[in-house]
C-alpha cells in the first residue's frame, strides 16, 4: 500500500529511510509547538487551544503534502508570520485576534486561487528580487527585536524608546545561554540544536525554581476557545489590505524558496530544474493555512528544516506523513509546552532571525536604487513593529527611488499598482 501511494522504491528509497527522515525533520522543527502558543497567547488567545491548533494544523499540512503532493516537505505555523500576527496585527494595529485569523483565512484562499489558476509564477516574478530579499531581512530584524524583548535583554524607555535591560537577571542570562547553545550545536551540524536548547534552558529554569513542574503528558487541551472563531468579514476592510498582503506574499515567497531548496536537495527536480506536482505542493500549503485559521493558529507554511530529513535520505511524501503523525502525538504533551518560559524560546527566535538576515549578502549595495528600498524595509519593519508597514513602505520607496534615479522602466505594472494601493491605504488611515 505504501509503495502504491508514495512510489518509495521508484524514488530509490525505503520505508525505514523515510521514517528516519521524518523523525529527523520533526526533531528539527518541533520547537514551533513551544514558540507558537506562547506568541498567540500574548494576542489574547487561549494557550492550550493554540497549542492543539498548532499541532493539528501542522499535521494537516504534512498529510496533504505527503499523500497528495508526495513531497518530503513538512509544514507548521511559520516563524515571522506568527510574530506579525501577535505583535503587528493584534497588539500593534489593535485588531482582534479573530480578525487576524480572518486575514490569515483570506490570504490562504487567495494563495489557493493563485495555485489553482497557475498564476503564482507571474505573481512571484512580478515582485522584484530586491524587494523579496528586503522582506526576508525585514522579518529577520523584526524577529530579532521580538526575541530580545521577550528575553528582557532590551526594555522600554520613555526617553529613548528602548534601552538595555538588566542582563544580570536569570531570564536574560538564560536567553543568551540558549542562543549560544544553538550556535554551538548548529556549528557541529546537530540538527536538533534548537530543541535541545529549549529543553536545557527550561530544565535550568526549573532547577532554579523559576518555573513550576506541571508534568509531561495529559489529555489534549480543548480547542473550542479558538475553533471557528475567525472573523472573515473584517478581513475585507481597507485597513486590513496590507495585513492580508503580508500574510499572502511572505507565505508565497517562503514556500516557493523552500520548495526549490528541498526538491533540489532530494534530486526531485528534472533536468530543466522544474518541479513535478508543483501545483499540488503549493495547494497543500494554502489548504493548511485555511485549515489552521479555522482551528485557531497563524499562517501554516513549508519549513526549510525539511532539508534535514532529505539529507538523511527522505525522498517521498511518507517523510511528511511521519512528521504529521509526530505532531498529532505531541498534543498529549501540553503540560511540557506550558512549562517553557518565553526566555527559553528567545534563543530559537533570534537564531531564525540570523538565518533570515543572511539575505543581506545578496543585495547589490553598490546600486543605491536597490540599497535604499532594502534599508527602508530592514529598518521600518522592526521600528514600526509591523511586517505589513515594512512591506508597504518598501514598495513605496522602491518605486520612488527608481523614478528619481531615472530607472522607472524597471518598475513593473504590478508594482505600480501595489504602490498606489499602499499610498491610498496610508492616506485613508
Amino acid at each position: 500500500m505504501l509503495e502504491r501511494i508514495f512510489a518509495i522504491r521508484q524514488q530509490g528509497s525505503s520505508i525505514k529511510t523515510e521514517v528516519l527522515a521524518g523523525l529527523t525533520t520533526f526533531v528539527t522543527m518541533v520547537y514551533i509547538i513551544f514558540v507558537n502558543p506562547l506568541m498567540l497567547a500574548q494576542a489574547g488567545m487561549d494557550m492550550g487551544a493554540a497549542f492543539v491548533a498548532t499541532c493539528i494544523a501542522a499535521a494537516i499540512g504534512c498529510f496533504i503534502m505527503g499523500f497528495w503532493a508526495n513531497y518530503p516537505l513538512a509544514l507548521a505555523p511559520g516563524m515571522g508570520l506568527n510574530a506579525f500576527f501577535t505583535y503587528g496585527v493584534v497588539l500593534g494595529m489593535g485588531h482582534s485576534w479573530q480578525s487576524a485569523l480572518g486575514a490569515v483565512f483570506l490570504s490562504g484562499c487567495l494563495f489557493l486561487l493563485l495555485s489553482i489558476f497557475k498564476i503564482r509564477e507571474w505573481v512571484i516574478q512580478a515582485i522584484p528580487l530586491v524587494l523579496k530579499q528586503a522582506i526576508a531581512t525585514g522579518i529577520g530584524a523584526f524577529l530579532a527585536l521580538i526575541a530580545l524583548k521577550n528575553a528582557g535583554i532590551i526594555v522600554a524607555n520613555p526617553a529613548t524608546l528602548v534601552q538595555l535591560g538588566d542582563i544580570t537577571q536569570a531570564g536574560p542570562l538564560l536567553a543568551i545561554f540558549s542562543f549560544f547553545i544553538i550556535a554551538a550545536l548548529m556549528f557541529r551540524d546537530i540538527k536538533s540544536g534548537v530543541l535541545i536548547s529549549i529543553m536545557l534552558v527550561t530544565g535550568a529554569a526549573w532547577s532554579l525554581e523559576l518555573i513550576t513542574y506541571q508534568g509531561l503528558t495529559s489529555m489534549p487541551p480543548s480547542i473550542l476557545p479558538t475553533l471557528m472563531e475567525l472573523d472573515i468579514a473584517s478581513a475585507f476592510e481597507l485597513s486590513m489590505l496590507s495585513v492580508v498582503f503580508a500574510f499572502l506574499f511572505v507565505d508565497l515567497f517562503d514556500t516557493s524558496g523552500t520548495l526549490v531548496a528541498v526538491t533540489h536537495k532530494a534530486g526531485l527536480a528534472d533536468e530543466q530544474g522544474k518541479m513535478p506536482r508543483l501545483g499540488r505542493a503549493l495547494s497543500a500549503d494554502s489548504s493548511a493555512t485555511i485549515a489552521g485559521s479555522m482551528l485557531g493558529t497563524s499562517t501554516t507554511t513549508s519549513y526549510i528544516e525539511s532539508v534535514s530529513g532529505v539529507s538523511v535520505g527522505g525522498k517521498t511524501g511518507l517523510t511528511a506523513v511521519v512528521v504529521g503523525i509526530c505532531f498529532i502525538l505531541m498534543t498529549f504533551f501540553a503540560p511540557l509546552a506550558k512549562m517553557v518560559p518565553a526566555y527559553a524560546t528567545a534563543g530559537a527566535i533570534l537564531y531564525v532571525a540570523v538565518l533570515m538576515l543572511q539575505n543581506l549578502k545578496f543585495v547589490n549595495w553598490d546600486d543605491m536604487s536597490d540599497a535604499i528600498p532594502v534599508s527602508v524595509v530592514l529598518l521600518m519593519t522592526p521600528l514600526t513593529f509591523s511586517i505589513a508597514h515594512g512591506i508597504a513602505l518598501g514598495f513605496i520607496a522602491y518605486t520612488a527611488i527608481k523614478v528619481v534615479c531615472k530607472k522607472a522602466e524597471e518598475v513593473s505594472a504590478s508594482v505600480w499598482l501595489l504602490t498606489a494601493l499602499f499610498v491610498l491605504k496610508f492616506s485613508l488611515e
